[in-house]
């Protein structure tokens, strides 16, 4: 996509946020939540998405304002060399969440079309689900902005129809507290979702005709539709007693329609995961056409998907939080505090921001056995943020500039 010409309004952002969070991964986690009751659960979705969505465009506001996509943007503290680290990292996460997107679509609609149908084949629907975003790449930045809209109009109508089905069950309400989850547990799942989309934010908000008012519209928009999806796989597990997100979907019974949430979602959520792993591999190789590669992505988080087993979902979200959970309170902390807001074009890597970080990312894991009721990532950020802060001055000459 070219900066030059590109531009989205508030409401394009909103949409595009709103699209992104309407996904299979939300309400499988949310799911996940289950044994807290509803209640308590609930908490936990609301608090961790103001803690993870408060963050996320704290990150995003440094794409509005540089006009830097976020993996470009770490060379502020990082570098250049410390940004391809990054960037290599995030490509796989995406390419990950690609393949988690595409084998959880294909999964749900098998099952769904097992019922509809009769046709059970789960290589069929994942091909689909892939050749459909492979795709939606395809028709460009213009193409892109009016079918977004247009299928975010379609899922929130689908999605109010899905509530209307799923809270008439009274009994998912007074659902109790099992105690086999924290309460921190529960509250880092629900920061860590908002948190996955930290290293692609400013591959939007960078092109946000308004500055303020486009942060504003994506924080309202994820905010509202992830929470909203949490909530809903809260409910349907309670309801259906199964954490399966296929048996979660053909238990709210509402055949094609659930089928076209299951198509939409898929689509519209791996699509940005897909474009942005283009757009983060040209960080690295900055003369390939970003378009293609985000193609070649969306290819590989197929065959990714198709391949190889995609399983231990919740280990793979611990790992994304450990990783950029301590990278963005390092690259928030030069930024707002130490007001180092451009990149310098000859440092090559910064070793004692590298070795912060790395700490932080010990810290994370440290701060899961604790349990915390404040969950990881906050308590990693903070300690990662003032670590990075009283060692500012010593580290600062820890540098390797180009020759």
């Amino acid at each position: 996509m070219n900066q030059s010409i590109l531009k989205l309004s508030s409401f394009q952002l909103l949409a595009l946020w709103f699209g992104a969070a309407i996904s299979l991964a939300e309400i499988f986690t949310g799911g996940l939540l289950a044994p807290l009751g509803f209640a308590d659960a609930l908490k936990a979705i609301l608090l961790g998405h103001l803690i993870g969505g408060v963050i996320l465009i704290l990150g995003g506001y440094i794409g509005a304002q540089s006009k830097l996509p976020s993996m470009m943007s770490t060379r502020i503290s990082f570098g250049t060399y410390g940004s391809y680290l990054f960037s290599l990292l995030n490509v796989l996460q995406l390419i990950g969440w690609t393949a988690v997107m595409i084998i959880s679509g294909g999964r749900a609609a098998n099952a769904l079309g097992k019922t509809l149908f009769g046709f059970d084949n789960i290589f069929a629907w994942s091909l689909g689900i892939g050749v459909l975003i492979s795709l939606w790449i395809f028709l460009g930045k213009d193409g892109f902005k009016k079918l977004n809209v247009i299928a975010v109009v379609l899922l929130f109508a689908l999605t109010l129809l899905m509530c209307r089905v799923v809270f008439q069950e009274q009994s998912v309400f007074s659902a109790l507290n099992t105690g086999e989850m924290s309460f921190g547990a529960a509250l880092e799942l629900s920061v860590i979702m908002p948190l996955s989309w930290l290293p692609l934010i400013s591959d939007y908000t960078r092109f946000s005709e308004s500055k303020k008012s486009g942060l504003m519209s994506s924080f309202i928009g994820y905010f509202i539709g992830s929470s909203l999806m949490y909530t809903i796989g809260l409910a349907v597990a309670l309801y259906a007693k199964d954490g399966d997100i296929g048996a979660m979907m053909v238990a709210i019974n509402l055949g094609f329609f659930a089928l076209a949430i299951v198509m939409l979602s898929t689509v519209t959520t791996t699509f940005l995961d897909a474009y942005s792993a283009g757009v983060t591999f040209i960080n690295v190789f900055p003369k390939l056409n970003e378009r293609y590669v985000a193609f070649v992505m969306a290819l590989i988080g197929l065959a990714v998907a198709l391949l190889t087993p995609v399983e231990e979902y919740e280990t793979f979200l611990y790992a994304i939080g450990s990783v950029f959970a301590p990278l963005f309170a390092i690259l928030l902390s030069d930024y707002f505090f130490f007001k180092k807001e451009t990149i310098m074009p000859e440092l090559q890597l910064h070793i004692g921001s590298l070795i912060v970080w790395a700490v932080g990312v010990y810290a994370y894991y440290q701060f899961i056995t604790l349990d915390l009721v404040v969950g990881s990532t906050l308590p990693t950020m903070i300690a990662t943020a003032l670590l990075f802060v009283l060692c500012k001055k010593g580290i600062e000459k820890w540098i390797v500039l180009k020759k």
